[in-house]
């Protein structure tokens, strides 16, 4: 059995939802992580840390001793330096290629292109890289650093508005290129690239249908206003977009796009608005020619920087379904944003020492967060019952149980199946049955907690918790 530790959360929204959240620790050993990521169909996890090194997790929590790539020795460290992103080519289970995104020893952004000899080195990757983009920074913080692949198959990039406080070169809301740093065009922005062409002496070229297209310098920009997006994510069901903006000194913004995406030129509003909040509007445009945030939460009790993750798309957890799940950096705060009536609920948690960096999905869509302790943890829901299993009729008891339990069904249609899950998603019983009341045998199980699926003669499946004392 893994340790659950760390975090017990009862959570109750204005949406009446409530739910009991435990971090369940899956592996250990890192230092100063900040990305969670996976090439598509694979059951690794792969770490990136801030010093320079991208580790792989194996499905078994063993993190493999040698690194899957080393860039300490070409990166700045420090603050908000480092290396702070990867995404994996969408085709990367045949070509092998995946990016990265760091700042070079002189402080600027590079987004770079790295390969895995898939036949022989799997688990290594080459040491020498392309260069794609070179960012100037102005200062040392606000770089960003998210890289995702849109469902459009192109490459999106996350930039911070270059730093300092209160972004004092406007460079959020700028589309004016200054020829001595003709790259800061870039801060505050989120770039879109085509990874899969190149364009004269780029190493990559612009989507036909990017906003600025034609426009010499600009071309990349897909979106401006934001702050230091860390991070963001796509829906990988449906594509929508979610962006989580570090806010300054009063919100902290959720903002969604819903797929498919427009090409149009968002402002999602920073340096005019801090969330809803006026914040500098020398210079703007209308505000609702602004991207709205779908939710934003104050700076009260300690929070000040808010952890992008996920909209939950696991099957393993119905009670977060449609909710996206985000954190608080400095308070270790767990939040979730229903997709559907845009309210946030969330709470501090008793963990000490520890905060959540970053989120990640596993190849299912279950929920994983890295900590500043240097442990990676599972997201799972320890609530005994769900609404949608007693409301179709189903019942489960006794709950705790010992040797064995029983499934009533108060509904018409048969049950075919019966099985047990483990928190990771690993099927440990499974029973086919035709009764009305069925018994269960779970001598074989260790004390715990477990995942029930009921499954009807439709196919239709029913989830519930279990807990074996």
């Amino acid at each position: 059995m893994k340790k659950i530790l760390l975090l017990l959360v009862t959570l109750v929204s204005t949406f009446g939802f409530s739910q009991t959240i435990v971090l369940t620790s899956f592996a250990s050993g890192f230092s100063s992580p900040v990305e969670i990521n996976h090439p598509a169909n694979d059951t690794r996890l792969f770490v990136v840390q801030q010093g320079g090194l991208i580790r792989i997790v194996n499905p078994t929590g063993v993190v493999n001793t040698t690194p899957f790539l080393n860039l300490s020795s070409i990166i700045s460290t420090g603050g908000e330096r480092g290396l702070l992103g990867l995404a994996f080519h969408p085709n990367y289970a045949t070509n092998g290629l995946f990016f990265v995104n760091y700042t070079n020893s002189a402080g600027n952004t590079v987004i770079a292109k790295y390969s895995v000899n898939l036949a022989t080195t799997p688990n290594v990757a080459n040491t020498t890289g392309t260069i794609l983009m070179t960012i100037s920074q102005p200062y040392a913080n606000h770089n960003g650093g998210c890289l995702r692949f849109g469902p459009d198959g192109f490459l999106y990039i996350g930039m911070g508005d270059g730093g300092n406080g209160g972004d004092p070169q406007g460079y959020s809301q700028n589309l004016t290129i200054d020829t001595a740093n003709p790259t800061r065009v870039f801060l505050g922005k989120m770039l879109r690239i085509d990874v899969n062409g190149t364009n004269g002496a780029l190493n990559y070229s612009i989507p036909s249908t990017n906003p600025y297209v034609g426009q010499a310098g600009k071309e990349e920009i897909w979106a401006r206003g934001l702050r230091n997006p860390w991070k963001f994510s796509f829906n990988r069901l449906n594509g929508d977009l979610w962006i989580s903006d570090v806010g300054q000194q009063n919100a902290e913004e959720i903002n969604k796009t819903a797929s498919p995406l427009p090409n149009t030129g968002l402002n999602y509003g920073w340096r005019c608005y801090e969330g809803n909040l006026s914040y500098n509007t020398s210079g703007c445009v209308a505000q609702n020619t602004m991207v709205a945030p779908v939710g934003q939460y104050s700076h009260d009790g300690g929070n000040c920087s808010i952890t992008g993750g996920y909209l939950y798309t696991g099957s393993l957890y119905p009670n977060l379904v449609n909710k996206y799940v985000f954190a608080d950096y400095c308070v270790n705060r767990i939040g979730y944003l229903d997709a559907t009536t845009n309210t946030i609920s969330y709470t501090e948690t008793s963990a000490t020492n520890n905060f959540i960096t970053t989120f990640g999905e596993d190849v299912n869509g279950e929920l994983l967060v890295l900590g500043s302790n240097g442990t990676m943890y599972r997201v799972t829901d320890t609530s005994l019952a769900t609404s949608s299993f007693e409301k179709n009729g189903f019942s489960l008891y006794p709950n705790p149980a010992k040797s064995e339990f029983f499934i009533k069904n108060s509904t018409s249609v048969a049950i075919s199946n019966v099985a047990v899950f483990d928190v990771f998603g690993k099927k440990l019983l499974s029973q086919n049955i035709e009764n009305e009341n069925a018994s269960i045998t779970t001598s074989s199980l260790s004390s715990g907690m477990y995942l029930v699926v009921v499954e009807d003669n439709f196919g239709k499946s029913f989830t519930s918790k279990l807990v074996i004392q």
